[in-house]
């Protein structure tokens, strides 16, 4: 008996688990709020009436998995995954970069105690 309720837990536990396909993006965390993040990049689109470039700013919500230490500035990866909610199609895979300041930060920690 014991060992059917230790399966049941241990299914649902992998079913929290996200599944990931489609395409992948990278991008700089402008928000951080307690269970998601919103993160920035630039694109470039060609717009033919003009036969120019043009830089267009995209915003995507991602999903914070448990466990993650990001911060607002952080460059990371998210891919995208079955909607999770309304906004939420995306789930952060890996912290590529430490935001500028954060890095200052540790820098100058380790400059002083020297």
């Amino acid at each position: 008996m014991e060992n059917k309720n230790k399966e049941k837990r241990t299914k649902m536990a992998e079913k929290d688990i996200v599944g990931t396909r489609g395409r992948t993006f990278q991008g700089t965390v402008v928000k951080k709020f307690p269970r998601r993040v919103v993160i920035e990049f630039d694109r470039t689109i060609y717009v033919p009436k003009f036969e120019r470039f043009s830089r267009k700013t995209t915003r995507l919500h991602a999903r914070l998995p448990d466990g993650m230490n990001i911060k607002e500035g952080d460059y990371i990866k998210v891919r995208e995954c079955r909607p999770l909610s309304k906004i939420i199609h995306f789930i952060v895979i890996e912290k590529i970069k430490d935001s500028e300041a954060n890095y200052e930060k540790i820098k100058s920690k380790g400059v002083a105690e020297k």
